[in-house]
């Protein structure tokens, strides 16, 4: 205040203000922040209000004191936002000639003043502070401050004044917000852009501006925006800003996440495609969860054309929150299975797959984020990296590479381009939360080692300066208005921890700027919104409410030790990732001894010497939590292999051998569901060894993490062509296929019936092209070629129009209705135990006979018998069907695996009699935790534990082959349309047989123009390598 008010920004070096780059309107790191309305004062009334509830009651009353005369002051230079007092002594509100950032306006200026605000009129604790409204009529009622001023609302006034000042950016179609605005003439620059005159050279006489934002710019307004809008009565900023929210994450990939920039005129991802946690899409996250809380018990306001119910719903954002955790876990997270220790870094937008490993400084949020989510096991091990970077460096540097280069000889190493600390808040802030959850005192000790080091590299006689390398200490003369508004204040609430904000049990949440924001109680209401609507995740991925994560209790302080961090087995595990052990012990760091005075903050050998070593962490920790017999949990060591074929390339005519080290054109081909391989020729597969993801638990298998150095996603497939596999020895034990003995494919061709359409369409109605996307059980093989692949793309549009009942009653057919034949593929498993047969040789083809290249309409068994009914004593199958049906198809339930087949009777085998029974396992008949494998794409494998028997009790010659599969009503309508008869049994137990009929001209005895339904059995294979699967290596 003494030395930059009413400017931005302090210059703490020089002692001079700081103010935008009119010179130079390019330079975004300033322009985009300075909008010349003294950012820094708002920024930090937040923060003097906190400390107002100091416990020494001298620093309270002071600090109240600021902040009442930090809004006088304000009100002095923008006016009180009102009609009559709309001007001040430098500005009509926000009337400024100022192009900013929609997104640091609205967090550090919006926010700011909404928090203020809030403060102000009692909503938002003080201790001590108790306002009282006094005066008489409408316009006289105001809280009297030492006699002198009133305040009677208008820093929220001003903060509506502001607000309104972004709205022009939201003029777009995909509902983004242009990046910035002009507080006095709107997006002039936008509009106008394509007026400019063209020249020559390809330049323009008026360029088109910039209209890149990125999720956290967009997404990241619905807290203040729904705050002001409640306070105000004036709906547009909370439709705007969750209309935002909702254009983001409408737009994230088909795995879940979401990327950094955007376009907000064509609402397309920019290059490069790029998800993570940290800068550019950092806040999205964060104002989901906080949004589900803020929004908590409010009323939605009036359905407009700009949105619809769902976009209020508390519960939505909560669903997004958790939607975005699992595919950053799944996705984004890297494990310590492949490193010393976890951490997240940047992955490919599409496809998940590994593509930088860099860490920046702004996802330090994070551990505080998955703290507040009720996530704590992992928000400590992510928060243990950072402590351990700042230990090393006494800062955080903005972006620090886990994993080196040739020029760092393969070590760690900070990023030239980003070596520079700007004051940020968020290792802090993340600090804060990690302490109010577990009571921990490892924490307050990191914060101890936070304070020292910014007091011994930071202080400066009129403020604090940022490092503009983390190494060397240089300072840099600029101090960000959130050090004050954001840094400062988790600094001060992480030691206080009696303050009321440390105490309230109230739905406050803080912005992505540190501004304490809440809805009022007399705004609140105790109901809860409920919408189907389609914004959030898909349903078959929400989560319930009984399924949000709850903070755990604090564990009991440890005997002796009491910490549990200090204690933690995997503490080690960062200190080796950050090189901690490079850190000589008790390092006089590079700072003198000084007393505390006008010139310097007074450095004592506390801040400069570890009391233990540089290898426990914080630097501060002192001895006495230091565990006497503490151990550390090995760190893994992952197990890779990489499999390099040699040059497989037919000889030229001259007998050459052309590009003995090149991969082939047109050898690797991008598809949906990963890689296709035409040629294994010069190709080398990098595979890391790791557990069976679906079945057996702990069995390892090999994945295929890259293909001549380009990074797979954990969920891309290698599909590899006959022709390549041919090419490669069967006898190489590096490179085996191997057959599956538990699980095949049935390949159905089944009639689908084109119902006549409906005046309405179900809400439920299956997404056909979100079904696009083909799935392969795990460790299958797709022994075919891509009429396969293109037969199950056109199933899947036939098949949403077939509509089977989940449990299909079997009437006759009375009208004539057209159909088409579509190939389907169906898992099926295998028996085991005594009474399991192996499959018949008919239906157990060899390689060259795969049915699968068989054409559409022509597989080699037709007749089947579709049981509508479960198939138990004393009901018995009638032996004209065993008789004249190959294929029996029944559903599972109402005895055991081996009492159905004991109700079939005994037949003479020949072709025409039945050779496999297929149990439908429907989803009445599953136990709970099989619906949970059905889920997750598994079968359980059904248990023959005795030998087959007739009806009559007498061993069965010939045991009969039997499989099951999964009895949704996919399965069911695919297996009804390929069936040539149906039965049922009736009430006195008869059964009842319908022949299939009445499906198009021709069709009555399952046969068409284009052939007849059909069934036929495809094995499946895999691949091994020294006798490890290859879990995610298909061949086509």
């Amino acid at each position: 205040m003494a030395h930059a008010f009413p400017e931005d920004e302090l210059k703490p070096i020089s002692c001079e203000p700081q103010t935008r780059n009119r010179e130079n309107p390019a330079d975004i790191g300033l322009n985009d922040v300075l909008g010349n309305y003294s950012v820094t004062l708002i920024d930090s009334l937040s923060t003097l209000a906190i400390l107002a509830s100091d416990p020494e009651e001298q620093h309270a009353r002071h600090a109240l004191r600021e902040f009442q005369a930090g809004v006088t002051a304000l009100v002095e230079l923008y006016g009180d936002g009102s009609e009559g007092k709309r001007c001040g002594s430098r500005a009509c509100g926000f009337d400024l000639d100022s192009k900013v950032q929609v997104f640091e306006t609205n967090i550090r200026g919006v926010g700011g003043l909404l928090s203020a605000h809030l403060f102000a009129v009692g909503d938002l604790p003080i201790r001590g502070y108790n306002p009282v409204w006094g005066g008489h009529g409408r316009t006289n009622v105001a809280i009297i401050w030492d006699g002198r001023f009133k305040y009677d609302g208008q820093l929220l006034r001003l903060a509506h004044d502001l607000a309104s000042r972004l709205l022009p950016a939201f003029s777009t179609v995909t509902g983004l917000p242009y990046p910035r605005v002009n507080l006095k003439h709107g997006i002039p620059f936008h509009r106008d852009a394509e007026a400019g005159v063209c020249r020559i050279d390809g330049t323009s006489s008026d360029p088109r501006e910039v209209t890149e934002t990125c999720s956290a710019g967009a997404g990241s307004l619905v807290l203040e925006f729904t705050t002001l809008s409640r306070l105000s009565n004036d709906t547009r900023f909370e439709d705007l800003a969750k209309r935002a929210f909702w254009a983001v994450w409408e737009r994230r990939s088909g795995v879940g996440l979401i990327g950094g920039g955007l376009d907000a005129e064509s609402g397309q991802w920019t290059m490069p495609p790029l998800a993570g946690i940290g800068a550019g899409i950092d806040s999205f996250f964060e104002y989901a969860l906080k949004a589900s809380i803020l929004l908590s018990g409010l009323s939605p306001p009036p359905t407009t054309t700009l949105t619809n119910p769902g976009m209020h719903d508390p519960q939505s954002y909560l669903q997004v929150w958790q939607a975005s955790h699992s595919a950053i876990r799944h996705h984004i997270y890297r494990s310590s299975s492949t490193e010393k220790h976890p951490y997240y870094a940047q992955s490919d937008l599409l496809t998940g797959a590994p593509r930088y490993t860099w860490i920046d400084n702004l996802s330090a949020y994070y551990p505080g984020l998955l703290t507040l989510a009720g996530h704590l096991a992992e928000a400590i091990e992510s928060h243990l990296l950072f402590s351990a970077l700042w230990t090393r460096y006494s800062a955080l540097p903005e972006r620090w590479q886990p994993v080196g280069n040739m020029h760092t000889a393969g070590q760690p190493y900070i990023d030239p381009n980003f070596k520079h600390w700007a004051g940020r808040p968020e290792f802090v802030e993340s600090n804060w939360y990690l302490f109010r959850a577990t009571g921990d005192p490892w924490f307050l000790h990191v914060g101890e080692m936070f304070l020292r080091d910014v007091k011994r590299r930071c202080w400066t006689k009129c403020g604090w300066a940022t490092l503009g390398d983390v190494v060397s200490g240089e300072q840099r003369d600029r101090m960000e208005s959130f050090f004050l508004g954001e840094t400062a204040k988790y600094l001060y609430l992480l030691f206080d921890e009696n303050h009321p904000l440390n105490k309230g049990d109230r739905p406050i949440v803080f912005s992505t700027e540190g501004h304490p924001l809440v809805i009022p109680d007399r705004l609140r209401t105790h109901s809860r919104s409920r919408s189907n609507s389609a914004y959030g995740p898909p349903k078959e991925s929400r989560f319930d409410a009984e399924d949000a994560p709850t903070c755990p209790a604090a564990p009991s302080p440890l005997p002796l030790t009491i910490s549990h961090v200090a204690n933690s087995p995997d503490l080690f595990h960062a200190a080796a990732l950050a090189q901690l052990h490079l850190v000589p012990i008790n390092p006089t760091r590079s700072s003198p001894l000084l007393e505390a005075s006008g010139s310097s903050p007074g450095i004592s050998l506390a801040d400069i010497q570890s009391p233990s070593n540089y290898t426990f962490y914080p630097w501060t920790l002192p001895p006495s939590l230091i565990p006497p017999k503490g151990t550390s949990s090995p760190i893994q060591v992952p197990i890779t292999s990489t499999l390099t074929f040699p040059n497989l390339n037919p000889p030229t005519a001259d007998g050459d051998k052309r590009g003995p080290q090149i991969i082939p054109l047109g050898a690797l081909q991008k598809v949906v569901e990963g890689v296709l391989i035409n040629s294994l020729s010069n190709v080398r597969l990098s595979m890391v060894q790791q557990s069976k993801s679906l079945g057996m638990a702990g069995v390892p298998e090999f994945r295929i993490q890259s293909i001549a150095n380009w990074a797979l996603g954990r969920d891309e497939k290698v599909l590899v062509s006959r022709e390549a596999v041919a090419a490669v020895s069967p006898a190489d034990p590096h490179f085996t296929r191997v057959k599956d003995l538990e699980m095949v494919d049935l390949v159905v061709d089944a009639f689908g019936i084109a119902e006549e359409p409906s005046d309405g369409q179900d809400d439920d109605e299956p997404n056909v092209f979100a079904e696009w996307d083909i799935e392969l059980p795990e460790n299958a093989t797709m022994d075919s070629s891509w009429s396969e692949l293109q037969a199950m793309v056109s199933s899947l549009l036939s098949s949403a129009l077939a509509g089977t009942p989940d449990h299909p009653t079997l009437t006759p057919v009375d009208k004539k209705r057209s159909a088409t034949l579509n190939r389907h593929i169906i898992p099926a498993i295998l028996p085991t135990g005594a009474g399991a047969a192996q499959l018949p040789a008919p239906l157990d083809p060899t390689t060259a006979d795969d049915p699968a290249h068989l054409p559409l309409g022509y597989l080699p068994t037709s007749s089947i018998f579709f049981l509508d009914s479960t198939l138990c004593p004393p009901h018995r199958l009638p032996a004209s069907i065993a008789r004249t049906h190959n294929i029996l198809v029944l559903k599972r339930g109402g005895c055991s695996f081996a009492e159905k087949l004991s109700a079939i009777p005994s037949f003479p085998p020949g072709p025409e009699a039945l050779q496999l029974v297929i149990v439908l396992s429907v989803p009445e008949s599953r136990s709970p935790g099989e619906k949970h494998m059905s889920a997750s794409g598994e079968l359980i494998r059904p248990l023959l534990d005795e030998v087959q028997r007739t009806p009559n009790g007498i061993e069965r010659r010939e045991p009969l082959a039997m499989v099951m599969v999964d009895g949704g009503e996919e399965t069911v309508g695919w297996l009804r349309g390929a069936a040539r008869s149906f039965g049922f049994f009736d009430e006195g137990g008869k059964l009842a047989e319908v022949k299939q009929g009445g499906l198009s001209a021709g069709v009555g005895d399952g046969e068409g123009e284009d052939g007849r339904a059909g069934l036929a059995v495809k094995r499946r294979y895999w691949f091994e390598s020294m006798g490890v699967p290859i879990g995610n290596l298909i061949m086509l």
